[in-house]
């Protein structure tokens, strides 16, 4: 019997062939999402290793429990300042990685 091989994919041809190639609208949306659930975890993360329930997180930036519950589960309605808010009142540090055009952007 003779044996066939098997084809092998790597992620970014995964991604290519079922989202859409790089710069098309649907992968952009998909990668944007990726995004704000990875920062959304990273949130909820650090939240947990201050010891803090939402609620807790809530009042230290000023705002409900819910909308601490929403912001972990997709950061996508939150506005920079109110991450950048939670990151502060976490004491943990951030830093923004700019690229236009594969050339990383630093502020001197």
């Amino acid at each position: 019997m003779k044996k066939t091989a098997i084809k092998s994919y790597s992620l970014s041809e995964m991604k290519d062939k079922y989202i859409g190639v790089i710069g098309a609208p649907e992968r952009d949306q998909y990668e944007y999402e990726l995004r704000m659930d990875i920062l959304g975890r990273m949130i909820k993360t650090a939240r947990k290793e201050r010891k803090l329930t939402q609620e807790q997180l809530g009042e230290l930036i000023g705002v409900k429990k819910a909308q601490i519950s929403k912001l972990e589960s997709s950061a996508n309605s939150a506005t920079i300042d109110t991450i950048i808010k939670v990151f502060k009142a976490l004491k943990a540090e951030i830093s923004f990685n700019v690229k236009i055009e594969n050339q990383n952007l630093q502020v001197s």
